[in-house]
């Protein structure tokens, strides 16, 4: 199956290295996304987000002619969709999935279908999210067929197929890794593979496409429940004066436990927020994957107590001393180690209610960003070096560079720890 022409909708930390590889292979890929600044530096042959390899992989393909980016879809043979997919939350409700940018994608590429094009969702979805982007395609389209009234003999092909990938790796990971395809039809998913198949080098395993689409959610949701044992787990040896991080190493000698490492909660966008896609559909069966939420959602808070009890210990150890004259040092608040993405991050968010609430200094140390958010107006951005003085020390993500800092700092300062860097 020919594919000359393919698009990439959306050109975020997904599309954009999915574009590049596919680009790599020698195929003319266009790449759509409605931030024109994002569209104009990929044009550059330049990159607006941190990952590593992509920048050479970028300034290739768009120098030797194989990507370029615009604002509105163009004609392809294949569309692949990798839009976000965050939840939202109405009074009285469960967080249910917001589907809004996948039916804009939907309604934008409609009007440049043809015949024989392949449509593949690569969000992630909740279940039934493929169907009702066909269904959305088929309702700007009735002169086209389309599988959910066609079958086998549709116009356009419409399949599932989610990203698997880790954020610092993608690159690497998008070649290796396997990948469940889910089309709406067999022709579907067999289409779908063939596309797969150009830069995959992983194995490429067919299946429905609500299959396709539990499959991800079961992958994040397992990840999600085990580490809210670990940071439950944490909770409770704060409570009990037990070191963590040694009982975690302690317990995992045993040869069929591995626990996770706890963290100030969990980011990212997607084991924050696929999981609350599963208790949506099904709120009384997914008790489990519920509660593993709430624990890993309740953790930011719980860290941020920790910090109101250590100003109050500081302050009681130095009368002389008034809030303001404090100044706490909080180290990281991207969601994950060395990225730049903040999205759903709890690093972010302890961050964030530390300002609204303390009337002294506060200092962020992020080596992946230039500028802070504008939530963040209140703090000021430094590096390690310069926080070293500070009087609370603030541990929320494990970067590189943070694991070479020397460790007697924490003997020398109010430190809290939520990575098990200083204080293993």
């Amino acid at each position: 199956m020919d594919f000359n022409t393919i698009s990439v909708i959306g050109l975020g930390y997904i599309g954009l290295p999915t574009a590049a590889v596919i680009a790599s292979r020698r195929k003319r890929v266009i790449g759509v996304d409605i931030n024109r600044q994002a569209v104009e530096t990929i044009n550059r042959g330049e990159i607006h987000i941190v990952e590593p390899e992509l920048d050479m992989l970028v300034h290739a393909a768009v120098k030797e002619g194989y990507l370029h980016a615009t604002t509105q879809p163009e004609p392809a043979d294949v569309f692949l969709v990798a839009v976000p997919t965050p939840f939202k939350q109405e009074e009285g409700k469960e967080k249910i999935p917001d589907l809004r940018y996948i039916r804009a994608a939907s309604e934008a590429i409609a009007q440049v279908l043809k015949p024989g094009d392949l449509v593949i969702l690569e969000s992630t979805s909740p279940v039934g999210a493929t169907e009702q982007m066909a269904a959305w395609l088929a309702e700007a389209r009735p002169d086209l067929t389309f599988p959910q009234t066609h079958g086998e003999e549709s116009d356009i092909r419409v399949a599932h197929c989610p990203e698997r990938v880790l954020p610092g790796h993608v690159v690497r990971e998008l070649v290796e890794n396997d990948r469940v395809i889910g089309g709406m039809t067999a022709k579907c998913s067999n289409a779908a593979t063939a596309l797969y198949e150009i830069f995959v080098e992983g194995e490429c395993i067919t299946t429905t496409a609500r299959t396709a689409e539990m499959a991800k959610l079961t992958e994040n949701s397992f990840r999600d429940v085990n580490i809210a044992f670990a940071n439950e787990l944490s909770i409770i040896c704060d409570k009990l004066d037990i070191n963590v991080w040694e009982l975690i190493r302690l317990a995992n000698r045993h040869p069929r436990v591995k626990i996770l490492q706890p963290g100030p909660g969990v980011g990212g966008h997607c084991i924050a927020v696929d999981p609350w896609f599963i208790v949506s559909e099904t709120p009384e069966e997914a008790r489990l994957i519920r509660t593993a939420r709430e624990v890993n959602d309740s953790k930011p808070m719980w860290v941020v107590g920790k910090v109101k009890q250590a100003v109050a210990d500081y302050l009681q150890e130095n009368p002389e001393k008034s809030a303001k004259d404090v100044t706490i040092a909080c180290y990281g608040i991207t969601f994950k180690a060395d990225i730049d993405d903040l999205r759903e991050s709890p690093a972010l968010a302890i961050v964030e209610q530390l300002c609204d609430w303390h009337s002294g200094t506060i200092q962020v140390i992020e080596p992946n960003i230039d500028n802070l958010p504008e939530s963040l107006n209140e703090a000021q951005l430094t590096t390690s070096e310069n926080a070293k003085c500070s009087d609370i020390q603030l541990m929320l993500v494990d970067h590189r560079g943070f694991k070479k800092m020397d460790k007697q700092l924490a003997d020398q300062k109010k430190v809290l720890d939520m990575r098990g860097i200083w204080l293993v």
